[in-house]
């Protein structure tokens, strides 16, 4: 078989990771990012400057790549969909325009008949006086959010006023489940009926940002069947190619939410690239490829710890890790507040 050259939009820790994952497999990888700092230029073959809408630039990243993907969904609809028309760009850039939109992407859920928290569009501050029946909510923007970003938890209408918010945006407003848990689901699919599928995976966020991922997830086998189920369902009707995660509110009523569908290998899958033969992002790169299926096999239970911020720093010191533990340094030059530095999983017997 030819060299394969598969171009990777986005140039964050995500992107480093399907480098790796592609190089094991012996495929160049071309990195496209708009950040000049961008870590993943430290772990791909090649890595390129440019805008999201400098056509020049494009045009060299498209003619230097066979197969193009990307590691995060707030990349422009145009620009993906001019790639598209010139080089194969998976998952599909319709997909990715769907999950982009807040309320579209639970409108679609909505419509396979799987639960989602109540939702409204929210177009100006006056259409909140009439939506007091989904308070306590948050209000987030319709695009353009992750992390907590563009997001405001709104108990009462009388907090609007202090929370800053900017209506020249559209927003999305959710009412809160009584949340007992969060759990996430990795699916990767080939084709027609044809996927891999991770165990559901327990979630801990801090500050709305991940912290802790663990498997096995504490969870009922009838929501453990439930969400792999929907998580089927999702990635089948989307005729999805690649890694796609599912994220899950169970609330104190074990009732199952889809919260949020990531177009894109996940946060919450680290924890894949030590506790199973095959990592989400080896299978999303296999996927996209058009590479054989490998039956998955699940090595080790396991837990991952995000590190924030400076919390990264004692394991840049020769840190000493136990035979059991892995650590991931994302290889970012500037530590900031809140930001995703590295990770370390740990596996249990």
């Amino acid at each position: 078989m030819s060299e394969i050259n598969l171009g990777i939009i986005g140039g964050g820790q995500l992107g480093s990771m399907l480098s790796m994952a592609a190089k094991k497999l012996n495929i160049k990888t071309i990195i496209y990012c708009d950040d000049i700092n961008a870590p993943a230029q430290n772990f791909c073959n090649e890595f390129i400057f440019g805008k999201y809408n400098d056509s020049e630039k494009i045009l060299e990243f498209i003619n230097k790549a066979d197969i193009i993907t990307y590691e995060f969904e707030n990349i422009p609809f145009t620009t993906l969909n001019e790639i598209n028309k010139k080089k194969p760009v998976l998952p599909k850039p319709s997909v990715n325009r769907l999950i982009q939109h807040r309320l579209a992407e639970k409108d679609f859920v909505n419509k396979l008949n799987i639960r989602t928290t109540q939702y409204t569009l929210v177009e100006k501050k006056s259409d909140l006086d009439s939506l007091k029946d989904l308070l306590p909510g948050i209000l987030k923007t319709t695009t353009m959010g992750y992390d907590g970003k563009g997001q405001y938890p709104i108990k009462e209408l009388k907090d609007v006023d202090s929370l800053n918010i900017d209506f020249s945006k559209v927003y999305i407003l959710e009412k809160l489940v009584k949340l007992k848990k969060e759990i996430s689901v990795i699916i990767t699919r080939f084709s027609n009926n044809n996927y891999e599928i991770y165990e559901p995976i327990e979630n801990t966020h801090e500050d709305q940002i991940l912290k802790y991922s663990k498997i096995p997830a504490d969870i009922s086998k009838e929501i453990y069947n439930q969400s792999k189920d929907w998580a089927i369902s999702i990635a089948e009707e989307l005729k999805y190619i690649g890694t796609l995660c599912v994220e899950f509110f169970i609330d104190r009523n074990e009732n199952l939410y889809v919260n949020e569908i990531a177009p894109r290998v996940h946060n919450s899958g680290h924890l894949t690239i030590n506790a199973f033969n095959i990592s989400q992002f080896e299978n999303h790169v296999r996927a996209v490829c058009a590479l054989e299926k490998v039956p998955l096999k699940k090595l080790s239970n396991a837990k991952m710890i995000n590190l924030i911020g400076n919390q990264i720093e004692p394991y840049r010191k020769n840190f000493k890790l136990n035979d059991n533990e892995f650590f991931f340094d994302y290889l970012k030059k500037e530590v900031k507040d809140k930001r995703k530095m590295g990770h370390i999983t740990t596996l249990i017997k």
